[in-house]
């Protein structure tokens, strides 16, 4: 007999759709698994009939063989378990197909017969094209994130046989459980932006970054306050809309992580990887299975680079496209998966190796080290950065006032009015204006004409550092009020905030 089941596989931080098809034929015992299975998913004919076993179940001694259509496509992962347990009870005539006809089946099976979650049961879900799903009980409420869809939680396969047969009702879960396996707890809070002091000129570049969602590298010794700065970001950005907090939920999900409470998905992500991460842990990727990296785990956030001179500049290169698309194409030679990469990138570096090189006669450094230094920072590299500061080390009157600084809460406002002028010319933020939108939203005054144009006789400025100027003057235009047209002061203090770039690269380019 013939059973046909339907599933779902990850790919990347999307769900494929799998119809598993069980036969059971007379012959020679045995259980073989087709259809470009990997190592995980081939070894669910020893799970299932442990799970068999352990529940009381008859195991058949037939021949039992599984495909996984579509053939062509690889199947990873466990979570094709209880779709090849329940086919291979309605194949025996344990289950009554109809009962299977309108549902699909997601989830891991322990040896006991227990349900286990898998990582990415909300692009599953959303995946398995049936209008009920049944899934482990531990992911069903980040199952239920997902709309239009009927699901089902179950904690082992005797429950799932018992509510198909209607021998018993589905267990019930409370709707708002911990997902994933032991939930996550809620994000710790941004260090408020009150706590930096001094830091006049950083603190305004971090709220033009945030305005208009522009890349930043802050430029400076050690203890200058670079990643107390970073971290601030957070809290600066309004919270994600309805799609943008799913599409952050499913890459957590497709990561294996567990996701933080409903109050918590609208916060925006931050993630600061180890200078030590390999090119495919940041950009995401693999051998056997596609994975979401910290890029992707970023998306809709922050993603910040500590000490970006420390990482080697093989890892750094690889963030150039993704920067510019908001996403990145993983390809591989079976397959390829598209994942989100639409990032606000924050990095801190020090101006040399030693850390001292912006203090007159205090770097240690040889000018080997500086050059192989600056080497892993590369100029098409440092073009995707529309704010390049310099952060000096705060003054002793600074560290030791008891003055009230602006607070976070301040900063934010003004943030949420610039988004919400953006969002007027269809965009979410400033810096995703294409160079048609810029002719239109940011005209430039004579004076600024003129400014822009010395800039670019010398060889100072960029085709791309000219239109990344622009877009920034038209966030300080739209913190201030002003209208379409950017007078040469918006223009300057956009220059003004890439001028650490020299320091950098010792050179007069921006």
């Amino acid at each position: 007999m013939i059973a046909a089941l339907r599933s779902a596989t990850l790919l990347g931080v999307e769900g494929r759709p799998v119809t598993v098809e069980v036969h059971v034929a007379n012959g020679l015992p045995a259980f073989a698994i087709v259809g470009l299975p990997d190592a995980a998913c081939r070894e669910a004919r020893d799970r299932v009939r442990a799970a068999f076993l352990s529940s009381g179940l008859a195991w058949p001694m037939r021949r039992v063989t599984v495909n996984l259509a579509p053939s062509s496509m690889r199947k990873a992962g466990a979570g094709l378990d209880l779709a090849i347990a329940v086919g291979l009870l309605v194949a025996t005539g344990e289950i009554d197909a109809p009962a299977t006809r309108d549902c699909a089946f997601l989830g891991e099976l322990g040896l006991d017969g227990s349900l286990r979650p898998v990582p990415g049961v909300l692009a599953l879900v959303d995946a398995a094209r049936a209008p009920a799903v049944v899934c482990p009980a531990a992911s069903l409420a980040e199952a239920r994130l997902v709309p239009g869809r009927r699901v089902l939680g179950a904690r082992s396969l005797l429950e799932v046989l018992d509510g198909l047969t209607g021998r018993g009702a589905w267990p019930a879960s409370a709707p708002h459980e911990p997902t994933g396996a032991s939930g996550a707890p809620p994000p710790a809070p941004a260090p408020d932006l009150a706590g930096v002091r001094g830091q006049r000129v950083a603190k305004r570049a971090l709220e033009v970054a945030a305005s208009g969602a522009h890349h930043v590298l802050f430029v400076g010794p050690p203890g200058a306050g670079k990643t107390m700065l970073a971290r601030c970001l957070p809290g600066l950005l309004p919270p994600l809309g309805g799609e943008d907090a799913l599409e952050v939920a499913r890459v957590r999900s497709a990561a294996g992580l567990p996701l933080p409470p409903p109050g918590e998905l609208g916060r925006p992500p931050f993630r600061a990887p180890h200078h030590s991460c390999s090119p495919v842990a940041l950009v995401g990727g693999g051998t056997t299975q596609l994975r979401p990296g910290e890029l992707s785990l970023a998306s809709g956030g922050v993603l910040f680079l500590d000490e970006l001179g420390e990482f080697p500049a093989s890892v750094l290169e690889t963030l150039r496209q993704p920067l510019e698309d908001g996403a990145v194409l993983v390809s591989r030679a079976r397959a390829s998966a598209r994942l989100p990469a639409r990032v606000l990138l924050v990095a801190a570096a020090n101006p040399c190796p030693c850390g001292e090189g912006t203090e007159p006669g205090a770097c240690r450094c040889t000018p080997a080290m500086r050059e192989r230094y600056a080497r892993r920072l590369s100029a098409p590299f440092l073009d995707r950065f529309d704010l390049l500061v310099r952060v000096d080390r705060p003054s002793p009157a600074d560290l030791l006032s008891s003055g009230d600084a602006e607070a976070t809460t301040a900063v934010a406002a003004r943030v949420a009015r610039a988004r919400t002028r953006a969002a007027e010319r269809g965009v979410r933020a400033n810096a995703q204006l294409s160079d048609a939108r810029l002719a239109e939203f940011a005209v430039l005054s004579d004076d600024a004409r003129g400014l822009l144009e010395a800039r670019l006789a010398v060889g100072a400025l960029s085709a791309r550092g000219l239109a990344r100027i622009r877009r920034v003057a038209r966030t300080l235009a739209d913190l201030a009020g002003a209208g379409d047209v950017l007078d040469a002061e918006h223009v300057a203090v956009a220059l003004e905030l890439r001028s650490a770039r020299d320091v950098l690269l010792g050179t007069g380019r921006a």
